[in-house]
């Protein structure tokens, strides 16, 4: 199996993830490695506490000197690579000038990100992150400082050399690799044509083309039932405090993880297909910059989380990134209260139930919906008509641009 995913860190730079055949004893060593990166964490971590009690700076060079008093002091942490264990260190201290920034903004707690914590031996998966001097790909296998090899499972090949790479191991107990590359844009054939997009629960995403509407996949509603058996097993089971779990709830346990990641990854690939032919089909996109997260307090939640509208947006911006297709993001403020035919603003919001947009100014009716998918395409400044392809007029001069992302 292999992913694409666009980093965060760099909009040049994407991911590409493959499983791993991992012997007994490469698991061992990669444990060994994890256990020396979870200890350093933490010391950071009570270092980082005790330095804010004093009112000292922990800032980079500190955490630096930590590793190396370490790595001088501690032969069992000498005996591991010290390329995981600088990165863990830079890591922390991303995370810890994160934590600070969100406090100094004045951010309230819900939305700020909270300051590193101790990794927990059984609860902290491993992750390994390794730079370009402490990996290398030779005759298919990778081969990672501290002499581990790992077969990689290559479903398909790398477009170019990788800068770095991190091994981790999911809740499943498998191990993948996944590789940072430079992206290269793979430019498709022009069509001439626009879409507006507009993202709704009932259906995952509405467009101003019939054939490129998104229907709710209900995955999760699919899986429901078993999901619940599983959860039923891990609660007849589920041990006491302070007692290890038999083998029965370990089992139940790890069939409830295996099937929340097939409804992930279901969800991933129906996302990714649809994205697929959208960008493939159309020029420019005016898409609704939507985010689901207020939902989640809704009645709307279970149905609105199974849609997965902020991971199909991801591969749609993702996607067009990559085939340098022009892409708006439009605010959603009132999308569903304008006409898309004369600009006119209903006076009052409308209720979910009413599903037809009526336009009391120019008297133009429309499903609410297709409404909306209209108006992106409005305020993006393209074409409405040339989207349902009735005549080919020219964009306006303001968004006619180089292949990229705006947001308006």
């Amino acid at each position: 199996m292999a992913t694409r995913e666009q980093t965060s860190e760099d909009a040049g730079h994407a991911r590409y993830t493959y499983r791993l055949r991992v012997s007994s004893t490469a698991r061992a060593a990669l444990e060994a490695e994890w256990a020396r990166c979870r200890w350093l964490w933490n010391e950071c971590v009570a270092r980082s506490k005790k330095a804010h009690a004093e009112g000292e700076k922990c800032g980079p060079a500190r955490l630096d000197k930590i590793l190396t008093q370490a790595r001088a002091s501690t032969g069992w942490l000498c005996k591991g690579s010290s390329v995981p264990q600088q990165q863990l260190i830079r890591d922390f201290g991303k995370s810890r000038a994160k934590a600070l920034m969100d406090i100094k903004a004045g951010l309230p707690m819900r939305q700020r990100a909270g300051m590193p914590k101790y990794k927990k031996k059984h609860q902290a998966g491993p992750t390994l992150n390794y730079t370009r001097r402490g990996f290398r790909l030779k005759e298919g296998r990778l081969y990672l400082a501290g002499s581990i090899v790992l077969s990689v499972v290559w479903s398909r090949g790398l477009p170019k050399l990788p800068s770095s790479v991190r091994v981790y191991r999911d809740s499943l107990g498998h191990w993948y690799a996944s590789f940072v590359v430079a992206t290269t844009t793979e430019a498709l054939p022009a069509t001439g044509r626009d879409i507006g997009i507009d993202w709704g629960v009932k259906e995952t995403a509405t467009t101003t083309s019939d054939d490129h509407d998104l229907p709710h996949a209900q995955h999760g509603k699919n899986a429901a039932q078993r999901l619940a058996r599983y959860q039923r097993m891990m609660a007849r089971r589920r041990p006491k405090r302070g007692q290890a779990g038999s083998k029965g709830y370990r089992e139940a346990k790890r069939q409830t993880a295996k099937l929340h990641k097939k409804i992930a990854r279901l969800r991933q690939d129906s996302g990714r297909k649809r994205a697929k032919k959208v960008v493939r089909d159309h020029d420019r996109l005016a898409v609704e910059d939507f985010r689901p997260k207020f939902l989640a307090k809704s009645a709307m939640a279970r149905k609105a989380s199974d849609a997965a509208i902020g991971a199909t947006k991801r591969a749609l911006v993702e996607m067009a990134r990559k085939h340098g297709r022009e892409l708006h993001l439009v605010h959603p403020a009132h999308t569903t209260m304008d006409c898309a035919q004369c600009g006119a603003r209903t006076k009052h919001a409308l209720p979910l139930s009413e599903r037809t947009y009526a336009c009391t100014a120019c008297g133009a009716v429309s499903p609410r919906d297709k409404n909306s998918a209209r108006v992106m395409l409005v305020r993006a400044g393209l074409n409405p008509a040339g989207a349902d392809r009735v005549r080919a007029v020219r964009p306006p001069a303001r968004s006619r641009r180089e292949p990229g992302i705006s947001c308006l």
